[in-house]
């Protein structure tokens, strides 16, 4: 494996794309680091550490975003939407062409519908831009919204700083968006996957030192044998997240074979790759922010003056204390709820068994047509049952060493939840790439066995 990783700087072309991969990535964490003018950034990053130490109101969200940002926000930079807006708007757009007839009819229309979607993404992009930007600056002209009190973050508010801060950092995000596709275009693998890698990997740094702190440190109150004990389940765990994001239910398909003059075609027997984790880590992504912000907005109920509602502050606490009962009850169901609603609006069987019917493919023992979409649609339902229990399982797993080994944020979030399952996925995808790269110029890749390689 190590050869392999020295044959990439071997083969001129992928050595190229390397260092241009690494080149652009340098300018993406270049524009999280550039502050924001007129904030100030050391105030709100203290505050911030504070909260998130201390488990106040807000602290989950904040930390979730301060991760995916690569510390962009704690810094309050100008790359703090990062590229989450462009994310964002992609995720909209393809949950509406599930149900909108002119989007779905446009998507399949090959290159030229792609690329009228993905103008309109990019439009819709601008325009998250802008209002996560006014959101934002309102947010640093009143940060007792935050639970900050009367900390004083802009010099001069008013319009002049809100305007500044929405095209600065509209702009970063536009760019980090381009730096994305040039990765994608002359790089290595997928640009924008690989920006949100690198910006949850930023953090490991903190949760190294946060972990010499806490078991190695002269003053370290916890002892060697819980370290060794996490890391072998945290092994454990990250070859299940390998294995959540690699499987597949081979469905196989069968070619008619056709004779045209002298020569047949077809007749070929392959399979379909149903993926077990089909939904990725878009659950996930939905779950979160959905429990989050109704519990950080209930939690700041004021009950001296509305008594009767104590009830629901006690609830919107719960919903942001991610250890509690009903927070991994409530994120249990959620991202089980998704991880269906997902396949649902974006796996039509319908239309894969009438391609199949029109190229003179079918399953064995299955009639084409409805038959066939029933049996897919069937055999996709019990394939999502299990990647969602793993799913679940993988999730809720960095909540469960916070809850019974008190284990910070930035330790636990490595060992599952969202940012494993990006950081284990892109790697996969990325290797990928660089392995057919490097068979393709007769040298070995980077597994002697496995399914990674490609070929026999």
């Amino acid at each position: 494996m190590f050869a392999a990783f020295a044959n990439t700087f071997r083969v001129p072309e992928l050595r190229k794309r390397i260092l241009f991969t690494f080149g652009l990535i340098f300018i993406c964490r270049l524009v999280a680091m550039v502050p924001t003018p007129g904030v100030n950034w050391r105030a709100l990053q203290a505050t911030l550490e504070s909260i998130r130490a201390s488990g106040e109101t807000g602290g989950g969200l904040v930390g979730m975003f301060d991760v995916f940002t690569g510390g962009a926000l704690s810094r309050c930079s100008v790359g703090t939407l990062s590229i989450w807006p462009y994310i964002s708007a992609s995720i909209i757009l393809q949950l509406m062409t599930a149900v909108i007839p002119a989007l779905e009819r446009l998507a399949r229309e090959g290159e030229s519908g792609r690329q009228k979607l993905n103008q309109y993404t990019r439009y819709f992009t601008i325009f998250i831009c802008l209002f996560q930007g006014f959101f934002i600056a309102r947010m640093l002209e009143n940060p007792a919204f935050l639970g900050m009190g009367d900390l004083s973050l802009v010099a001069s508010p008013g319009w002049g700083f809100r305007l500044l801060t929405i095209i600065s950092m509209t702009a970063a995000s536009m760019l980090v968006m381009w730096l994305g596709d040039q990765i994608t275009a002359r790089g290595i693998g997928n640009g924008i996957s690989l920006i949100i890698m690198i910006n949850i990997s930023s953090r490991l740094p903190v949760a190294i030192i946060e972990a010499y702190d806490r078991y190695f440190a002269p003053h370290a109150m916890h002892s060697l044998f819980e370290l060794a004990l996490l890391l072998v389940v945290g092994f454990m765990v990250m070859a299940g997240t390998v294995m959540l994001t690699q499987g597949v239910r081979k469905v196989p398909i069968h070619t008619a074979r056709r004779t045209v003059g002298a020569r047949s075609y077809g007749g070929q027997a392959s399979y379909m790759p149903l993926r077990v984790n089909f939904s990725g880590v878009m659950p996930i992504i939905f779950t979160q922010p959905l429990l989050q912000y109704p519990g950080a907005l209930l939690s700041r109920i004021n009950i001296e003056k509305h008594p009767g509602l104590g009830w629901l502050q006690w609830f919107g606490a719960q919903l942001i204390d991610s250890t509690s009962a009903i927070y991994l009850v409530s994120f249990t169901l959620l991202v089980f709820f998704f991880c269906f609603f997902w396949v649902a609006t974006q796996f039509n069987a319908m239309r894969i068994a009438d391609d199949l019917k029109r190229t003179g493919s079918y399953v064995p023992g299955i009639r084409p047509g409805r038959a066939t979409a029933e049996y897919l649609d069937h055999t996709m339902t019990r394939v999502t049952l299990i990647g969602a229990i793993g799913l679940i399982f993988i999730a809720i797993f960095p909540q469960l060493l916070r809850g019974f080994l008190n284990i910070p944020d930035s330790i636990a979030g490595f060992f599952g939840g969202t940012s494993l399952l990006i950081i284990v996925g892109v790697a996969l995808d990325t290797l990928r790439q660089m392995e057919s790269m490097l068979v393709m110029r007769h040298y070995d890749g980077f597994l002697k066995h496995g399914r990674m390689r490609g070929r026999r």
